[in-house]
């Protein structure tokens, strides 16, 4: 198997650390000029041809302030990506998006620190569009293949890897914020730079910083209601991407010339056990 027209990645969260069974699907192992190789597995999900890889890694040994997302984005977009399908756990900060949603994202807010934010940082300067963070043509694609789902939202990005104080979340809610989340920037931005379109599945897996006691926030808390809610994410992510057109052509929202420079750099791939 190549995996050179791979047009779909799927990005797992925490929770999600694999997509297809033990044994399935086409491993490779990308080197990238961030001096990290992306290991990648390719396979078939929804009928559709796939790239996958955890967040976290396997193991989740990856926390969320060590998170570079320019591997990932490089990698993925060498080998064809143009629309990637993530996963992000969530905590709530509204009733109206209770514990158990599975919500589609449609902004953000960025209150990260210290982590690599484009990939035209040096003599090559672009500034990305970016009203719209999530692509919008992917987010009517997936409300259309997946039923119930909670149908827009803001999530404001935490630096991690600990969760909001009570202050924090008041100020988060007083400003009209919908949910909190630690991953989600830089990574939907520098996918964007590249040209790739993202749809987010958000899990809430807790009311932000316990306002309820019944869902305080526990890491504990968190990776069980993840595990209970594993069948229902990876299966909204095969109707995601079987729903998602053949000629998807992503978000050309950097110059051509510009994105091709930034993936112009040698690309050694190979196959591993």
């Amino acid at each position: 198997m190549t995996a050179e027209n791979v047009r779909i990645g799927v990005i797992g969260g925490s929770g999600v650390y694999r997509l297809f069974p033990d044994g399935v699907g086409e491993r490779r192992a990308i080197e990238t000029p961030f001096g990290v190789t992306v290991t990648v597995t390719v396979g078939e999900v929804g009928g559709r041809r796939v790239a996958f890889l955890p967040r976290h890694g396997a193991d989740h040994s990856v926390p969320p302030h060590r998170l570079d997302g320019r591997p990932v984005a490089w990698a993925l977009a060498t080998l064809g990506v143009r629309a990637i399908i993530s996963t992000a756990a969530v905590g709530s900060l509204t009733p109206d998006i209770p514990v158990g949603s599975l919500v589609l994202a449609d902004q953000l807010v960025d209150r990260t620190y210290g982590r690599p934010q484009t990939f035209f940082d040096a003599d090559l300067v672009r500034h990305l569009p970016f009203s719209d963070p999530f692509c919008p043509e992917l987010h009517a694609v997936a409300l259309g293949a997946v039923d119930g789902l909670v149908p827009t939202a803001s999530v404001v990005v935490i630096q991690g890897p600990r969760f909001s104080t009570r202050a924090e979340s008041r100020i988060n809610r007083a400003a009209g914020i919908d949910l909190v989340n630690m991953t989600l920037l830089p990574e939907v931005a520098l996918a964007a730079e590249l040209g790739m379109g993202t749809a987010t599945l958000c899990v809430v897996t807790d009311v932000d910083s316990g306002e309820q006691a019944e869902d305080a926030v526990t890491a504990e808390a968190v990776f069980s209601r993840l595990a209970a809610a594993e069948p229902h994410i990876l299966e909204a992510i095969g109707a995601i991407a079987r729903a998602i057109p053949v000629d998807y052509a992503g978000r050309p929202l950097i110059d051509a010339d510009a994105v091709a420079s930034v993936l112009g750099w040698p690309i050694v791939t190979g196959a591993t056990a």
